[in-house]
Order: structure tokens, then sequence, then C-alpha cells
């Protein structure tokens, strides 16, 4: 069954006037949402370059907001051409902001300070300080000193928009125990912290003589993943270790005596101790072993997505039931392509339960629905593919004349990935204008040409194509976001020369008559228009997804679901271990620019190239040109 017919903008806008919505602010959100996509989709509209910039050191972007210089200087691109929000001062280098997360506030919290309800920018700098900065003037509001015995340095969600979870550097001792050979047990500390109002949950340390020959860990939606170099993924309950392990309950601000010394919690020199110290194997929740330690779950009900832990099977991927590891029927997927680029699969987004598979020349969207006559087995099968658009090679086949008058037939294939051939390279996920945005890419002559394609989520079908003036060179590290009305291109060239591209929806004077019914559009309607108020900021979530995983990501379930939920696969909300943190755009992500260890990239989807998909990365870019 095909897509049903809506009705034009200009209907849709009457009927808002005159009240014929509820006032429900979801209800009017929608509303409003789904007048834009129509307007972002139909024929007349056009995507404008309104504005580029280069840089020597990297470029972050998260939700209108264009970060440089180690989110010292902030550019809003919400206006007709992006325009300088703040510019924080100079600092040293021991200073710099390292690692960032962009936190809203919540709806229907009662929060101490009137400057907790706008947006947060939470830092973390090079001295093993946490920040919170003010997203729209670049003001610090709350500073925390996390400790000097070893150095933070990233920081991904726990929960989204709740908790956060700080990660050390690996510990590698210095370089006379290396040569003796001497061991640390401690790999690593997660420092885990409530946002707004901040609040301490603990330090722990994943020590090597509990965990075995560990080579990464990471938290997400209170489970603790502990990876190791077989290929070998354990999953934990992080609130069961919190409960059997915290050595004392600690608050910020407060005094507190630890080990002989007493100090302020959370403040300099003393910081926060390490409170959370395991003394023995906590209990198991599940452990997988895949190739590289890939790693996702999602799907009503819970299935996971592992590659075979065999290096012949690069490129297999298997549906399982979480609940008893059965394979799925049709659960082994597998893309028959020849390219130097591997495809890529992950959970929708969208918390569909289904799955995007993603190679050089199709995108399928999977569906995980059950046997007929059997609930208790799933099965997977095509919802819609997406196909690149090519022709039949020309040069295939070709005859070839001997000088014995002899016509030989000369018989080969391009590879599927190509750069002749129009390739997939980037696909994301808008997710409040329900549109999944294909990035194709095609070499002609000595230059790349790439365009947008928006399609409907639901159905696959081709809304609109956007052309990027640019050339695109697929040598080069590219990401691309699409948010409501906006398009940005960050371009990554040798030497470490960044490149900026922001396109915007632009004004359209020649609008069809038939795509208006009663004239033109008011541009300012009377105040008896009722709700005519401005379509709402700009998006929450982008999961930019492609093949080239730069650097690793930290392993992000979708879900709120409890620990002991995490094994009843019943009728609980659907999660995907996805890369963004980095690696699990983040759909739509997305990578980081920032260096990771390279365990840490196994347990996640590979999505796109360096960059972020609801994580801000850490970004470099000198400011004198805005």
């Amino acid at each position: 069954m095909g897509p049903s017919q809506k009705p034009n903008v200009c209907r849709r806008l009457s009927r808002r006037a005159l009240g014929f919505f509820s006032r429900d602010a979801g209800v009017v959100q929608r509303t409003n949402l789904g007048i834009l996509r129509a307007l972002v989709c139909q024929e007349s509209t056009k995507f404008k370059n309104v504005w580029t910039t280069h840089s020597k050191s990297p470029i972050a972007y998260e939700r209108g907001r264009i970060y440089f210089d180690n989110y010292r200087c902030c550019v809003s691109s919400v206006a007709s051409e992006p325009r300088k929000l703040y510019e924080m001062p100079k600092c040293s280098k021991s200073e710099k902001i390292e690692d960032a997360l962009l936190w809203e506030c919540p709806v229907g919290e009662m929060l101490p300070n009137t400057s907790d309800y706008k947006s947060s920018l939470i830092a973390l700098t090079a001295h093993n300080w946490l920040l919170r900065i003010s997203a729209t003037t670049g003001k610090v509001l709350e500073k925390i000193y996390l400790a000097s015995y070893c150095k933070f340095r990233y920081l991904s969600w726990d929960t989204p928009q709740e908790v956060i979870a700080v990660k050390s550097a690996q510990n590698k001792g210095s370089a006379l125990a290396q040569q003796a050979g001497i061991q640390q047990p401690v790999l690593l500390y997660l420092a885990v912290f409530h946002v707004l109002p901040f609040s301490l949950i603990g330090i722990l340390e994943i020590n090597k003589k509990i965990f075995g020959s560990v080579t990464d860990a990471t938290l997400s939606h209170g489970i603790l993943i502990v990876m190791y170099s077989s290929g070998l993924v354990r999953l934990y309950s992080f609130q069961a270790i919190t409960e059997q392990f915290m050595q004392q309950k600690l608050d910020l601000g407060c005094a507190c005596r630890w080990g002989g010394t007493t100090g302020t919690v959370g403040e300099a020199p003393f910081g926060i101790p390490c409170n959370i110290k395991i003394t023995d194997t906590p209990p198991l929740l599940f452990e997988v072993s895949s190739l590289e330690n890939a790693f996702q779950i999602g799907g009503h009900p819970w299935h996971y997505i592992i590659t075979p832990n065999k290096k012949k099977q690069k490129g297999v991927f298997h549906i399982c039931a979480l609940k008893d590891n059965s394979l799925a029927k049709n659960g082994v997927q597998e893309m028959e392509c020849c390219s130097l680029e591997s495809d890529w699969i992950y959970f929708h987004p969208d918390a569909s339960g289904r799955i995007i598979h993603v190679g050089p020349n199709q995108v399928k969207v999977l569906k995980l629905s059950e046997v007929e006559n059997n609930s208790a087995q799933h099965q997977i099968s095509e919802d819609f593919v997406i196909l690149a658009n090519r022709e039949k090679n020309k040069n295939e086949n070709l005859p070839t004349v001997t000088a014995s008058g002899r016509v030989v037939k000369k018989s080969f294939n391009l590879l599927d990935d190509d750069p002749e051939q129009e390739t997939f390279k980037i696909v994301d996920y808008e997710d409040e204008l329900d549109l999944l945005s294909v990035v194709a890419v095609t070499q002609i002559d000595a230059e790349g040409k790439a365009h947008l394609d928006f399609h409907c989520n639901e159905y696959g079908t081709l809304l609109k194509s956007i052309p990027l003036v640019e050339s695109w060179d697929v040598t080069y590290s590219h990401e691309v976001y699409f948010d409501r009305d906006l398009v940005l291109h960050i371009e990554q060239k040798p030497s470490r020369v960044f490149s900026c591209y922001v396109y915007q929806m632009a004004h359209v004077k020649d609008f069809k008559q038939t795509d208006f019914l009663g004239g033109a559009v008011v541009r300012n309607p009377p105040a008896s228009a009722e709700d005519t108020g401005s379509i709402p900021g700009l998006g929450r979530c982008h999961m930019l997804r492609s093949n080239w995983a730069g650097a690793p990501q930290l392993l992000s379930l979708h879900s709120r679901a409890s620990v002991p939920q995490l094994l009843k696969p019943a009728s609980l909300e659907p999660f995907s271990a996805t890369r963004e943190a980095t690696a699990t755009r983040s759909p739509h992500t997305t990578t980081r620019s920032s260096p990771r260890s390279p365990q840490l990239e196994k347990a996640c989807v590979q999505q796109r190239r360096p960059n972020t998909a609801k994580k801000l990365k850490l970004k470099k870019k000198s400011c004198n040109n805005l």
C-alpha cells in the first residue's frame, strides 16, 4: 500500500489558523514539522550555499551551532547567514576543551536556577576540569575538578540528557615499567554524573585483576560494556556494581576525608576519589563473541547483530534473538558486492525495530516480524530498497581485433564502489521530518560530484534531490548533516585543512498556483491568525552512518529499560548499540576526530567518516575569518 494523499501546505496553514488542531504542544509541533517537511520536499524549493569557511583545525556541528577552536568559538547557522554567538577568552594548551556534549533542559522539571532552563555545553578540559558552559553566551556556569591520578579524555551520554560518563585515557604505565614488563592493573577510570543539577554517582576503576585481559570498556544506558582482544563482549549492570562495590557515598562540594587526606569533593586539588572498586567478578548479564567486537542490540523484541568471529566472515551479519541466541529466519545478511569498502548495518534510529543495511549501490531497509503460525520465531524481510542510479558499463565485453583479424571479447567488471559510478557514502535519518537522507557521489573526469537525496522513511520513495556545488574527493573525509531546513558539509583535506559549506532552504518566489491554493502566502499574518508561531528550533538527533569509521565510539543502547529488563525482550522499547559514542552517527550520526583506543570502535557499528551523531566532537579552528 502506497502513501496516501496529504493536504497541501496552504490548507494546513489555514486549518492551523482556524484552530482545527488541538492546542496540545505536541500536536502543534507535529503540525509545524509536517508543514516544514512539505516545504522542504516540494519541487520548487532550492537549497542555496550561503556560507563557506576554511580552517587549519577541525570543525564541529551540533543542533544549529558550528564550533571552532576547541569549542572556544561558536557560530549560529540558524540565521540567513551564519553569525558568531560568542568567543571565549584564549587559554593555554593545558586548559583547552578536549570533548563536549550539548545538554538541553528537560521538560516538566523544576530547576534551581533560571539559567538551567537554557541549553548548556558540558565540556571536559585537558587539565581534568568538567565545565558547564552557557550555549548562547559562552559563560562558565559550573566547574568540577575531577582528579589528578588519571587523565580524563572522553565524554559520552550514559542515559541521553540525564547521565554522563567521563572516561579516562588508558593507563599504560611509565616507559621504564613497560620496558620491565610491568603491567598496570587498572586499565582506565569511568566517572559518572547526573546532570543539572550536577550530582556524583561515582568513579569506577576497570581492573585487569577482576576482568582479565580486557582491552577497553565503556558505559551506556546503565550497562557496563567490557571488550577483549579475542572479540568477546561482556555486559554487566552498573547499578548492581554500584550497590555492591561502592566504598563511600560522595557529594560534590562536601568535605571528605580519603586516604588520610581531607578536602572538598570536586574542588582542586582534592578532586574526586575513586569510590567504586570492584573486588570480585560482578554478575554477568550477557556475553557474545564477534569479529572486531562489533555488536548491536535493537528490534522488537530484542535482537542483536554480530559478525561471526572469523576474518573470512567479514561482511556477513547474523541477526539473533537476545532471549535465546536463536538465529532469526533469513537472519544471515550478506550483501553480494565487490568493493574496496565494506558494507555496514545497524538498527534504524527511528525506534521502529527495522534494520538498515548499506552497500555501495543499494540501501536495504529490513523489517523484523513474527513467523506465520509461530510467534516464538521471527524473520527478516525487505521493507524497501533504495538503488543507486547507474547505467550498465559501456566498456564491458568490448570486442578487440588482433593483428590476424581475429575478434576477441574482453570481459571485465568494475568494482561496485568504482568512483565513476554513483556510490552511496553516507546515510542519515532526520528524526523530526521523518526523512532518510542519502549522499551519493559520482567521479566525473578529475572531480567528484555529490548530491543529497531525501527519501520517505516509510516507503523509500525519492522526494527531493539537492546537488552540492563543491567538488567531492572520495579520498577525503566528509561529514554531511541534514537538520530541518539546513544542510552542512564538513570536509577534511590533506595537511589538516578543513572546509565547511552551509546550505539553507532558499526563499522561492515562483510558487506554483497549484501548490498554494488561494494565492500567495502572507509573510506577516495578522494577530487574528492565532497559532502562527514559527517552526520550533533545531532538530534533536542525527544518526549519520557510513562505512568510514575514523574513530571509535561508545556503545549506545536506545532504551530506558532497567538492567533486569535487558534480558526480557518481550515488549520493551527497542535500543541499538550504535557507533557514536564514538561508534557505537551517529545516525546522524556519527565519529570523532579526537583519538580513541582501537578496541572501543570494535564494539560499535560503523557509521560515517570522522565527526558525531548525537554527540559533539573535539575540533579546533581559528576564528579570525568569522
